[in-house]
């Protein structure tokens, strides 16, 4: 069954590299997928977890051998129950209910983990298709005037790596995919420049302490500094860019087909003042700005940040429509904005993320990460494995079962293992669209097929991955 475990996911991630042939969307597979890890998971923990449910409670914990989550779990639940419940920790038949709770609650553990990301990303698409509503992507689309599709990619690519340190790549994902389609015409060319926005924004969150969700764990574990990971890390992300733009410099010839001086047509019908367009834009790229402030300041997740950016857009918009007829208004406030937010996209999130918390939680990734510590052994080597393997599954959990196996005693704060694991982690996900936060954003609002990514982006992203690690080893071996 633990075997059965992997089967199921990897049959998932095929149903969503798939998704356009099987024409099935990648929503549906990836609940699916996640439920059923799952579902074999709590059923058949016995033979998954290796427990042997003739012990006690009591005798699980002495032995030991648990995986770790558990055994703290159990070690918890020894502490924290009330005296009428001691009983049945001597009581093998118990042993099956307890283990069945520990579980359940270990799912509602990693939920709590996703639900912050997914209502961060259901904020930030919610501000950024308010922004969209108001036409304030064209204080940016107005000042671009160029067609060329070397210039336009270098200028989106450069305006979206030092965007992502600033805010994190998740989010100027999603600023960067509503802009590109303001500006371009083309499918192909679009799924082009936004291939290349996920490698930016990956790049770009690697080397800031806030731009990316596992630079910050290990900021905010104490494994690395802020000022350190940018000074470390800052030119290999660099490389990591400048390679796949410089290989696309060559190869990449004409024109885009331009949506410039375009206006929607729900925009000529009910348009926008030039006012309440500039007012809206700045006020939600303030508000996206101010979450890894809200952060630092109240040490509050960033999710909450975000909800009081869209509580603050909701009633300045409320507000400057108020004197507006109601089909007006609802197109331009949060309500009517909603009704656009792609809803499949968080969908899929939750499926995806779900089932590698499954992996997670019964100790598959955590067997990998022992794996290679074993048989490999090289810092850099493991990273770079680490860091493809997170196009594979989440980055996440592979750093924390990183943080798990490796304490401050073995690895000192900035040692060389979490600089370059901050970088790995960070951009390796690029490899394959669903690899990375900013990645599956991307996929679920342009629709981008997974194959096709495959074949005209992963190489690109490849090559850059290498090269910033070639770029830190350079460094550290003969610079530093």
């Amino acid at each position: 069954m633990y075997t059965l475990m992997i089967i199921v996911f990897v049959l998932g991630y095929l149903a969503i590299a798939l998704e356009h042939p099987i024409k099935i969307d990648k929503a549906a597979s990836a609940l699916i997928t996640g439920v059923l890890c799952w579902a074999i998971y709590i059923l058949f923990y016995d033979s998954i977890l290796g427990v042997n449910l003739s012990q006690t409670i009591n005798e699980l914990i002495s032995d030991g051998n648990l995986i770790k989550w558990l055994q703290e779990d159990l070690i918890n639940y020894k502490e924290h129950i009330s005296e009428s419940k001691v009983a049945t920790l001597d009581d093998a038949a118990e042993t099956g209910g307890i283990i069945t709770h520990s579980i359940t609650h270990n799912l509602l553990h990693h939920l709590s983990e996703i639900a912050s990301i997914l209502f961060f990303l259901l904020g930030a698409m919610t501000i950024v298709e308010l922004i969209d509503a108001h036409e304030g992507f064209a204080v940016i689309t107005d000042r671009i005037t160029t067609t060329n599709k070397v210039k336009l990619m270098w200028i989106l690519c450069i305006l979206t790596f030092f965007f992502s340190a600033a805010l994190d790549n998740l989010t100027t994902a999603i600023v960067m995919a509503a802009l590109i389609k303001k500006l371009i015409k083309g499918k192909e060319d679009l799924w082009l420049f936004a291939g290349m926005i996920v490698i930016s924004a990956n790049a770009g969150g690697a080397w800031s302490p806030i731009g990316d969700v596992t630079t910050i764990m290990l900021w905010i574990g104490g494994q690395v500094t802020a000022s350190n990971i940018v000074i470390k890390v800052i030119l290999p992300s660099l490389v990591c860019l400048i390679v796949p733009l410089l290989i696309l410099t060559f190869t990449l010839k004409g024109n885009i087909t331009s949506k410039l001086g375009m206006v929607e047509k729900e925009h000529l019908i009910n348009p926008t003042t030039a006012t309440e367009r500039n007012l809206v834009f700045f006020l939600g790229v303030a508000m996206l700005l101010f979450v890894p402030v809200f952060k630092t300041v109240t040490h509050l997740p960033p999710f909450m940040g975000i909800l009081l950016g869209v509580g603050v857009m909701w009633v300045t918009t409320e507000l400057l429509h108020r004197n507006k007829n109601q089909e007006e208004k609802s197109e331009h406030t949060v309500i009517g904005v909603l009704q656009k937010v792609d809803t499949p996209s968080v969908f899929f999130f939750l499926g995806i993320l779900i089932a590698v918390a499954a992996l997670q939680s019964a100790g598959h990734l955590l067997q990998l990460a022992t794996l290679l510590d074993n048989s490999i052994g090289d810092i850099y080597i493991i990273n770079i494995i680490i860091g493809l393997l997170s196009s594979i599954v989440d980055n996440v959990p592979l750093v924390a079962g990183a943080m798990g196996m490796y304490d401050m005693n073995t690895y000192p704060q900035d040692h060389t293992f979490w600089e370059f694991l901050a970088y790995c982690a960070g951009t390796g996900g690029s490899c394959l669209i669903i690899g990375s936060a900013a990645g599956v954003a991307i996929m679920g609002i342009l629709k981008i097929d997974f194959i096709w990514y495959l074949k005209r982006i992963s190489l690109l992203a490849l090559s850059g991955y290498l090269a910033g690690a070639g770029t830190y080893y350079v460094m550290v071996k003969y610079l530093m």
